[in-house]
């Protein structure tokens, strides 16, 4: 009886280990590479690999945003994610838009 009681509770720890890593890996995500952007006076800001599904505030407003990660982000007017302007797909920049904040939208 005892050893069963040990094998059942080594099973229960080795599923609780489990289904911890899993859950940890998924809610872990980020964009790989950077979101750039410049200021009106030309100072570069990067944010380096951003969260999926995380408000960003910018620093400053950007006069030119650039999207260099592998996945798409929203960029905003407002800060905490106000007032959506457009999506920035990977690779591509916009300019005089002026967002105060972004999210990584995957």
């Amino acid at each position: 009886m005892n050893r069963l009681g040990r094998l059942a509770r080594l099973g229960l720890t080795l599923g609780t280990a489990a289904v911890l890593a899993i859950g940890l890996t998924s809610s872990a995500e980020a964009a790989t590479g950077q979101i750039r952007y410049f200021s009106s006076a030309g100072q570069e800001f990067r944010i380096d690999n951003p969260p999926d599904n995380v408000c960003i505030n910018l620093q400053v407003r950007a006069r030119i945003l650039v999207n260099e990660t592998n996945k798409t982000v929203s960029y905003f007017f407002g800060a905490n994610c106000a007032n959506f302007t457009n999506n920035l797909a990977p690779g591509r920049a916009v300019s005089y838009q002026n967002p105060l904040s972004v999210r990584v939208i995957g």
